[in-house]
């Protein structure tokens, strides 16, 4: 028996702001939004989603799972990212081979060089 991937949920002091910011990242659209919750994905029948959930406490230290995104120009992505409030964040990654941004509510997030 295993499990099908239906979704990662983000914690979120604003989910619909988040999550618009996240599916103009991405390249999504918002499946679903209710008060507690709002989905996106890459398209309303394509899995895995991304859930954004309210909460009440602020984010506090370094995110335990986060999101690698690998564009075909990481630097034009890392600076179309930060145009949209991405912001550069310094984890102790030192020279890596990956720009770490954090969205508007501080979520870590890295951003690879391209293949090849």
């Amino acid at each position: 028996m295993t499990s099908v991937w239906e979704s990662v949920t983000v914690d979120a002091g604003d989910p619909a702001r988040l999550a618009r910011w996240w599916a103009e990242a991405l390249g999504y659209q918002v499946v679903t939004e209710k008060p507690d919750e709002v989905e996106i994905r890459q398209s309303a029948e394509r899995l895995p989603g991304i859930v954004f959930v309210p909460v009440a406490a602020a984010k506090e230290s370094k995110n335990r799972l986060h999101f690698d995104l690998r564009p075909d120009d990481q630097e034009a992505e890392v600076e179309r990212l930060v145009d949209m409030g991405a912001r550069h964040v310094d984890v102790g990654q030192g020279d890596a081979g990956w720009t770490m941004l954090a969205d508007p509510e501080g979520n870590e997030f890295c951003v690879l060089r391209q293949q090849g």
